[in-house]
This record gives C-alpha cells, structure tokens and sequence, in this order.
C-alpha cells in the first residue's frame, strides 16, 4: 500500500484550527504510524460500524447519517482490500486516512462518525479486536503444532533414547514420552493465550479522550455487536492500558523458548555426534564452501527469534513503565513490537508443525546411545531398595559398581554376576532383566512415566484435549 505526504496545509489535521503554522515534514514523518499501523484498516472499519450504528440507535446521529457511513465505509474497505486505497502521510495514521477517506465520499455525515470518541479509545479498540483474532490465531497454530507433537510421539512410543540432565546421559526414556514434554508446554502455552484473550475482549470504546463523553451512548450495545465480553470501566484506564499487549507478548515470549529449547535439541540430534534424527532438506540449507553441509536453518532461525520476541516483551514493559494516566504519544510504539511478535510466533508455529511431519528417526543410533553413561544405574539401586537396603546404601554400592564398569571399559549389564554381588549379596541373577533398556523403561509404568503403554495412554489423553 502507497503511502505520500501532500503538502495541504493543515486542512486534513483534526486539530488544524489550533495551530499557527504546519507541522515540519520531519516531524510528520517521525509521529506518522500508518506506514505500520495500516494493519488495524479493516478492525477500525469494524469498530466504526459499530459505533455509527449505536450512535444512529441513540439519537445523537440521523439514520440518513448512519446509512451513508455504513456505505462510505463498505466502499473503502474494498478499496483497502483491493490495495486501491491511498494511505497518506499528511494523515498520519489508519484512523484519520479512514476518516478523510469518507468524508470525501459521503460529506458531512462522515465529520459526525466521530462524535462521542476520541482516537484514544479508538486505536485501543482497534487494537484488541485485532490482538484478539491474531490470538484465536496463535492457539490454532499451537494447536495444530500440538497434533504434529502427538503424532510423532504415537509412532514412537517404544522408540528408546537417552535421558539427559546436565546433557549428561541419565536413564533410558522413549523418544515418545520425550516429545511430549513439549505437548506439556505447549498445552500451558495454550492456556495462557486463552485465559488472556479474556482480558484482551473488553471494549474500550466509550472512553473517548480519557473521562467518558456527555453524548447518551451505549457501550454495552457496541461490545454486544463487536462481540466483546464487556467494557472497561474506568475511562483513564480503557485508553491508557496496554497490559493486554504486553501479556500477548509474554504468552507469546513463552512459546518461543519452549520451541527454542526444542530447537536446540533438534540441532543437536541432527548432528553427526547424535545422528538421532534427519530434517527433511526443504527446512535446510548447504554451505557456500563446504558442499557436505546441511544446515538446520530452520530450528537455528527459531532459536534466534526468540530473542527478538523477548526483546519486544522487555520494549513494552519498557515503554509502560514510566506513563502517567492518560494516554501519552509513547503508546503509539506498542504497535511494531506487538506485530511482529504476532507475525513471528505464527510463521514460527506453522513451520515447525511443518518440520516436525518431515523428520525421520534413526531408532538404531537412539538406541546405541542409551547403552552409554551406565543409563540403567537408577535402576539397580532400585533393585537393591526393593530388596530391603536403604536408598543411600544401594546408591553408594550402584556407584562403586559403576566405578568398576569404568575400569573395565564395559556396562554394567556386563559385569558378570559374581563382580556384581561384590557390591550387594543381595544381588541375584534376576538383575539382568533389570539392567536392560527395556526392562528400565518398562518399569516406569505410572502416569506421567516413560513407559510404552503410559506413553499411548498420554497420547490417548493429548488427542481428545485437541478435539
């Protein structure tokens, strides 16, 4: 969409009657919003329906007035739509390029549209009925990213990995319980878009300038028809709050790290130390020099732009912090960081639901790695705790077992029995099936545990959550 300055004077400003001289084209330029704000036209289109509806249906405008800006206003929406629609500098931002628009179209009825508010309530308005449709969005994106998560995880359910912490190897677990530790995340992710879009749907409109107006409107009929739960109800609040953007951004910094730890260790898999996994070429790239490579561009972007999200949280925390009631021009810089944080966590979820459907597992390498980093040592301490010694007892003897295996160069699955009993008497030649990765995985038979049959019961669960 073209954007250009006329030089008019201060005949389009809504404020032109105070001013002596025109404003500097510098300072156009460095107040203007439309160039990002352009992205609000059809949500501001959709809050001035609304309010020219409530005004015709309250008696403060005629309904002749109500019919032309409902047409006006269909007209330029096609134009906006259609990329037909001239955005001017000179008009600083969507709202007064709307206004103008209109008033060109349709006379003095679209100078009555915006008696009863002020751009102050209007931009907040417009701005949480956009924030709430990018919020339906996003938990559709996290939703579907989800069944990608589910289906991995179904296929592998009996796949066995290493466990890590300190990315040191633990104990034994299924390559399906591991992903859906991210299901986890993700269904918190998407709780937390749902329960702030409770906040986001009240409806500011009303407010005006900062103290209400003496015109007899009805807010309750505008937040019927604009499908908000209500409205705010203190007029310095509705138009000074950005409390719903910055918990927008924060829900939103949130699923970033989640997906940017994933990514971290989608990089590390796909590496040849790992080999666990291959990404499918179309989410990676070569080297310009070395013609071996192939780069996981993709989980790498994801875990760079998650700083660039929980940049723009810290920016509108930033921004709030030193405001005083009511509105100030500052609010004008929610805008950029709260778009591209929308525009970058639902390309971000999009793909990634993509990518996860385009990976293969090497269950052979996942497997080979287990065996390293005596996995199953857990396990025979709680062998030894079953068969009446004290936990710390039994932790002390798996470890000088470990100690020995360590000298050997070997397992502790291959220790023979006798070596073994050097540590506990207790110790019988049932040990062996403990030792094992699948008696270990197995033996985690609880919710929430890694064995194969909880983890089909947690996918069970997981796909009627999504329905």
């Amino acid at each position: 969409m073209q954007q250009k300055s006329k030089d008019n004077t201060q005949q389009n400003k809504a404020w032109s009657g105070r001013f002596n001289e025109p404003v500097a084209e510098l300072v156009k330029r460095y107040t203007a919003s439309v160039g990002f704000d352009q992205r609000l036209a059809e949500f501001d289109i959709q809050g001035s329906l609304a309010h020219a509806r409530m005004l015709g249906a309250q008696g403060i405008i005629s309904v002749e007035d109500v019919a032309a800006i409902e047409h006006g206003l269909g007209e330029i929406l096609q134009e906006i739509q259609s990329g037909a629609f001239e955005w001017l500098l000179d008009l600083e931002d969507v709202h007064l390029n709307i206004e103008k628009r209109l008033t060109d179209k349709i006379g003095d009825a679209g100078k009555r549209l915006h008696t009863g508010r002020s751009r102050n309530d209007q931009v907040a308005t417009d701005v949480r009925l956009w924030l709430r449709s990018v919020t339906d969005d996003v938990i559709a994106g996290i939703r579907k990213l989800q069944l990608s998560i589910v289906d991995l995880a179904e296929e592998h359910a009996d796949t066995i990995m290493p466990g890590f912490t300190h990315l040191q190897v633990a104990q034994p677990v299924t390559f399906g319980h591991h992903l859906l530790a991210y299901f986890e995340m993700l269904q918190r992710d998407a709780a937390r878009f749902a329960d702030a879009r409770k906040r986001i749907n009240r409806l500011p409109l009303g407010a005006a300038a900062l103290a209400g107006t003496s015109y007899p409107i009805n807010r309750e009929m505008v937040a019927k028809e604009l499908g908000f739960d209500g409205v705010c109800e203190n007029s310095l609040d509705a138009v000074s709050d950005r409390d719903f953007a910055i918990e927008f951004t924060a829900a939103a910094a949130l699923v970033m790290t989640h997906l940017s730890r994933f990514s971290e260790e989608l990089i590390l898999w796909s590496s040849p130390r790992f080999a666990f996994i291959d990404i499918a070429d179309r989410f990676c790239t070569g080297s310009s020099i070395m013609p071996q490579k192939k780069n996981p561009d993709v989980p790498e972007l994801v875990r760079g732009k998650t700083g660039r999200v929980n940049g723009h949280l810290v920016a509108l925390l930033t921004l709030m912090k030193g405001q005083p009631l009511a509105y100030n021009k500052d609010n004008q810089e929610d805008k950029e960081p709260l778009f591209d944080t929308a525009d970058t966590i639902l390309v971000t979820l999009e793909i990634y639901a993509d990518m996860l459907r385009g990976i293969k597992v090497n269950k052979t390498n996942m497997r080979q790695a287990a065996l390293e980093g005596f996995a199953t040592a857990t396990d025979l301490a709680d062998y030894l705790v079953k068969k009446g010694t004290p936990f710390r007892d039994a932790h002390e003897a798996v470890a000088l077992a470990v100690k020995h295996a360590v000298g050997k160069g070997c397992d502790l699955a291959d220790l023979s029995l006798e070596e073994l009993r050097q540590f506990s008497a207790k110790i019988d030649d049932d040990i062996y099936g403990v030792l094992t990765l699948e008696g270990s995985i197995a033996s985690r038979n609880h919710i929430g545990g890694t064995a194969p049959e909880q983890v089909r019961a947690a996918v069970g669960r997981a796909r009627k959550s999504l329905v």
